[in-house]
């Protein structure tokens, strides 16, 4: 969403509707009502991202310890998004080795042409990229062993000599998971015998994990072999249920590999690198060529996807109070570390920092009749549309709104009288130049490209989803 907003040139096709209300006011008391219960590390927290010096996906330089910018001797290319794996393994193994680096994003293929900046240290336009002590590694293994090697007293990763058969043997099992994943997924041709396989490479997966004391897969701390595993069994977690009904999670079937899951998430690593289901079950398709739907995966695909329904979106599982606390439905399970309060703060954070490009970008889907401008040429992801062109004409009123959500979000009791004020004035507005559809068409847009985590975590973003859902209600 927010790191997404292009500099395309607005092209309105609709008239800008009458709307009179003092926008830098709301903003301004909007500031301040968060200001004035802010923790320290709120308060903070934005100049310690522009110097590093707290974990967010919005760094763009990283410092432990008494590093200083001069000290980084780590330059890592990764993609904008969030959705790359292989990025995912090199970003989780940078934070948990507490290396200082420097980040610079490239957008995925799928998401559109690469900048030719990059290109010329990445001929082939592959991600992640790494210059490390000026040494340019290009492919995500040789990054991670090349950290390991320039950084060896930085919280050492690798095994032991005397663990190398057992390591290498879990890193042959790691691969040997991907592949039955992604026969599983994106194959068609015999998805029963698919799907076994992949249960029994999954078996092998629970039984090495099994008799590990502290639940990694080397013994009681985490390694190479951890990070390795984590990006494709978080996806295969999101995938496997939306896709094919199939549960990993499944305490019962799988109890290690849950037990796993649960200490990897104490590790604040992985904590910010870690996604949703609904993130990636929309960005693995483009990057695969495509994922396979079966019957049983259709329940958990609407209600990961808030359902998505325009004309009644009351019946969306993506609602307020947010659905946090209720895992989804059994679909997806919260994100226990991060409070209710926190994550409702956290919301109205993001959309107060940047909310007028926020709302520029929410336009483009608000052209003539809520269609999406999508511009030229297109991407091949359904999420993005690096080239759309957004309508200047309604940018006041979606303005407007993520005011009224941000209200939402920092009343204690969800209720805000201020904030039905104010969807009750842009409604009147959007009704009076008949835009209705085209107003709840760019907030449906804002609400279905919310990221996680490039934009804010999972409990953060269902209020976002939620709320915006709520405001096209009251619309409609």
């Amino acid at each position: 969403m927010v790191d997404l907003v292009s500099a395309v040139t607005p092209n309105p096709t609709i008239p800008r509707p009458s709307f009179d209300i003092d926008l830098p006011s709301l903003w301004e008391d909007i500031s301040n009502i968060y200001s004035s219960s802010a923790t320290s590390s709120e308060k903070s927290f934005r100049d310690n991202v522009t110097r590093g010096r707290v974990a967010s996906p919005m760094n763009k330089i990283r410092l432990f310890g008494d590093d200083t910018e001069a000290d980084i001797r780590v330059t890592f290319y990764r993609d904008s998004a969030s959705w790359c794996p292989y990025c995912h393994k090199v970003w989780s193994l940078l934070e948990l080795k507490q290396i200082s680096y420097r980040v610079t994003k490239v957008n995925m293929r799928c998401y559109g042409s690469k900048p030719p900046e990059f290109l010329r240290v990445q001929p082939n336009g592959n991600i992640p990229v790494a210059v490390v002590d000026g040494t340019v590694y290009r492919q995500s293994n040789d990054i991670m062993h090349a950290l390991e090697s320039h950084f060896p007293d930085s919280v050492p990763m690798m095994y032991s000599d005397s663990e190398r058969g057992r390591g290498d043997e879990l890193l042959r099992l790691e691969r040997e998971l991907f592949s039955a994943w992604m026969y599983f997924l994106t194959g068609s041709r015999d998805p029963e015998r698919y799907r076994s396989n992949f249960i029994a490479v999954l078996e092998k997966v629970e039984k090495a994990l099994a008799s590990s004391a502290k639940g990694y897969f080397m013994g009681d701390r985490p390694t190479i072999v951890d990070v390795m595993f984590l990006p494709f069994l978080e996806r295969m977690v999101s995938s496997m249920i939306y896709f094919k009904g199939l549960q990993v999670r499944d305490p019962f079937a799988f109890p290690s590999i849950c037990r796993w899951f649960e200490v990897m998430e104490t590790l604040p690593a992985v904590r910010l690198t870690k996604s949703d289901h609904y993130t990636h079950c929309w960005d693995l398709p483009p990057q695969l060529g495509g994922c396979g739907m079966e019957e049983e995966g259709e329940p958990y695909a609407e209600a990961i996807d808030g359902e998505r329904d325009m004309k009644d979106p009351s019946k969306s599982s993506w609602t307020l109070p947010s659905t946090s606390d209720k895992d989804l439905g059994g679909a997806e399970l919260d994100w226990k570390w991060i409070s209710p309060t926190s994550a409702r703060r956290e919301c109205a954070e993001r959309f107060l920092h940047n909310h007028g490009a926020v709302a520029t970008f929410a336009t483009r889907g608000g052209g003539k009749g809520g269609r999406i401008n999508k511009g030229f040429p297109p991407a091949s992801a359904p999420l993005a549309d690096p080239n759309a062109a957004p309508e200047e004409n309604l940018v006041p009123l979606v303005d407007a709104l993520l005011c009224a959500l941000c209200y939402r979000c920092l009343d204690d009791n969800h209720s805000s009288s201020k904030a039905d004020e104010i969807v009750a004035k842009a409604a009147a507005a959007a009704k009076g130049a008949d835009l209705t559809l085209e107003l709840s068409s760019s907030l449906a847009y804002l609400r279905d490209r919310v990221g996680v985590p490039r934009d804010m975590s999972l409990p953060a973003a269902r209020w976002a989803r939620g709320g915006l859902n709520e405001i096209i209600s009251h619309l409609q």
